[in-house]
């Protein structure tokens, strides 16, 4: 049997950062990125339960600004770099826009995670929240 050509993905909830534009945006979150909030819809609040200030998180997110086109980039931007294949890069443009983010959670509110450092800019679909699972865990 085939697998599907295309899968719905659910934003679970959204960033809300002080980053409002890409370009200006460090590349990664140790590059000098704020922390931000992650706002989740209603429906998905309990899948919050047991995260705590201190946790370890991969958060996935869905890069609405990426372009789908492309398969080749210069890796961070730079025209000096050789073109490479986006998968082999972080590149935010690439056939499915997911971001990967390891961050720490800062706070947790009702519905709400305080989480940095976290690149991603205002606005950002979140698409999943995974634990950072220590050597051995499943």
């Amino acid at each position: 049997m085939n697998p599907p050509n295309s899968f719905s993905v659910l934003a679970i909830g959204v960033v809300r950062s002080e980053l409002k534009d890409r370009a200006a945006a460090p590349k990664q979150g140790e590059e000098g990125a704020p922390d931000a909030w992650l706002e989740i819809r209603p429906e998905f609040i309990a899948g919050l339960q047991g995260i705590r200030a201190g946790d370890a998180l991969l958060v996935f997110t869905w890069l609405h600004q990426g372009a789908r086109d492309e398969l080749q980039v210069h890796p961070r931007g730079d025209p000096s770099n050789p073109l490479t294949g986006v998968f082999a890069t972080r590149s935010p443009n690439r056939p499915n826009p997911i971001g990967l983010h390891r961050v720490i959670v800062r706070a947790v509110e009702p519905g709400c995670l305080r989480v940095g450092p976290f690149e991603a800019i205002d606005a950002t679909p979140v698409i999943d929240l995974k634990p950072v699972l220590g050597r051995g865990e499943g």
